[in-house]
């Protein structure tokens, strides 16, 4: 089926307002492993999107909260979309009905799907594919789903922001999506991310009790995180560094019963620590704590916590796979996510170097300082314009 969609870029010569909606019910729902990745990127988008003389907004919400002071139009829905399955009915049944009364000109959905029905133009956010690359490591609802209405919201997209030049390669190559029609838009960071006074981290770190020494991985306890190997590698070094402690900060995911039971099997239950899902206002201070930072994923869209840390002047250990190269930029030491002795080897050298980490902190302060969440909206913004401009048909 074709959808021929009406030339939107009438903004140019009418001087009129080209009204986007933005789908942000993922906002709704406990704090948790939801409230990662995707989440931050909606509140931070929402935080810095602005309306202008050819753009206006209007945030389609159900129990969710605006970021402080975000004051755009907001359109709720009674429906309890903080659960997941009313979520997906949501979207797909109620949203094109919400779009037609509000007279949306484009929509976009910032978590791999659009509504399927709506007459309105979409343009849908791409954080990565990992449950076409890896689809053992998803459970089946989940793949399914993410696998079925991604390829039908890609298809029928004006355009996709992609969060990486590799997530706009995969898009291209998995979906089946034109390259021209992908936008690479990469992810900010926070200005709450960086080197706090030592006397606050001190505070912090008696307040939790942490240790002295610590190498900590921040993520949703998930098998694509490579938490596993990670212990794996640090049980290579705790013998010989018993002042050393593993922190594997995150929320319960899925399939995760393997990582707490490698970690009872190799002994390392006083020594690798599970904080759970850490508040995103509290994430500056353990990266400050740490001596250092470890995130050897097996897959990543773009890879945040990398620079976050980074932004705190933390020394980082990363995976030399997907798109960690390009978020970690030349201020990262890399390694082979799947060969647990590099991994252990890298590990070793960034503990023990103390040159050698000054170097990775100096090189990841500058490489964070080029990106903002403030560049992340303006450039989303010029991605509305651009699908509004577009008047090629697309396929559903």
């Amino acid at each position: 089926m074709c959808y021929n969609l009406p030339r939107m870029d009438a903004t140019a010569t009418t001087g009129r307002q080209l009204h986007v909606a933005l789908d942000a019910h993922l906002l709704s729902g406990r704090a948790g492993y939801r409230s990662a990745g995707v989440h931050q990127y909606i509140y931070n988008l929402l935080r810095h999107l602005k309306p202008s003389a050819d753009l206006r907004y209007t945030v389609l919400l159900g129990t969710g909260r605006l970021p402080p002071g975000v004051a755009l139009p907001v359109r709720r829905t009674a429906w309890p979309t903080d659960r997941a399955t009313v979520r997906v009915l949501w979207e797909q049944l109620a949203q094109p009905g919400v779009l037609r009364r509000l007279r949306a000109d484009l929509v976009h959905g910032p978590a791999f799907v659009g509504p399927l029905a709506a007459a309105c133009p979409a343009v849908i956010t791409i954080h990565d594919l990992s449950f076409l690359r890896f689809p053992h490591l998803f459970r089946p609802a989940n793949r399914l789903y993410l696998t079925v209405m991604t390829r039908l919201s890609a298809r029928r997209a004006r355009r996709l922001i992609a969060v990486s030049k590799h997530a706009a390669a995969e898009s291209s190559l998995l979906l089946s999506v034109p390259r021209e029609r992908i936008d690479v838009v990469y992810h900010g960071c926070d200005p709450a991310f960086r080197p706090l006074p030592p006397q606050d981290v001190e505070e912090f770190r008696r307040r939790h009790r942490l240790p002295r020494r610590f190498v900590l991985s921040v993520g949703t306890l998930e098998p694509r995180k490579n938490h596993v190997r990670l212990v794996e590698s640090f049980a290579r070094l705790a013998a010989d560094d018993p002042d050393l402690h593993l922190v594997l900060a995150g929320g319960k995911g899925w399939l995760y019963s393997d990582l707490f039971a490698k970690v009872e099997t190799l002994g390392l239950r006083e020594r690798v620590l599970f904080p759970g899902y850490v508040p995103n206002g509290d994430l500056p201070l353990w990266y400050n704590a740490a001596t250092a930072f470890a995130y050897p994923s097996l897959y990543e869209g773009f890879g945040m916590p990398v620079l976050e840390a980074q932004a705190c002047g933390t020394p980082v250990l990363t995976a030399n796979v997907s798109s960690l190269p390009e978020a970690a930029g030349d201020g990262a030491l890399l390694v082979n996510p799947l060969d647990v002795e590099e991994i252990a080897a890298g590990l070793h050298r960034l503990l023990t170097d103390a040159a050698l980490r000054e170097e990775l902190r100096q090189r990841g302060l500058a490489h964070a300082r080029r990106f903002s969440w403030a560049r992340t909206a303006q450039e989303t913004a010029q991605v509305y314009r651009r699908a509004a401009g577009d008047d090629e048909g697309v396929k559903a």
